[in-house]
């Protein structure tokens, strides 16, 4: 059985060495190191304390709140590195969606056959 751990080990590290994996890296790192888009982010999680606050309380937040949260979002989605952040994302979940895809398709194929391997 270690066998497998280590084929998956293997995919891994494939998957790591990927340009689209690389490039979420590094927009991650870029990221976090860009103090205006971490305050920004700090406020939204502000906010959505805030807002869940509101809901636990049984009530609704107040239109200050819902209007600074939704201003909060629209200026962090117009940022540059924000945009390139959900673009990596992106490119990077096509490249596991096709991955998940080849692997149910190899169970699907090796279930179906009638060759047994030890």
């Amino acid at each position: 059985m270690s066998t497998i751990y280590d084929m998956a080990k293997q995919l891994g590290g494939a998957i790591a060495r990927t340009d689209e994996y690389q490039t979420l890296k590094r927009t991650m790192d870029a990221v976090g190191d860009d103090r205006e888009m971490v305050e920004m982010r700090n406020r939204l999680e502000e906010l959505e304390g805030r807002v869940e606050s509101s809901l636990r309380a049984g009530g609704a937040p107040d239109d200050e709140i819902k209007e600074a949260y939704q201003e909060a979002t629209e200026a962090l989605q117009s940022m540059t590195g924000y945009q390139r952040l959900i673009a990596a994302q992106s490119n990077y979940e096509k490249v596991m969606h096709k991955v998940n895809q080849t692997v149910a398709e190899g169970i699907e194929e090796a279930s179906q056959s009638r060759i047994i391997l030890s």
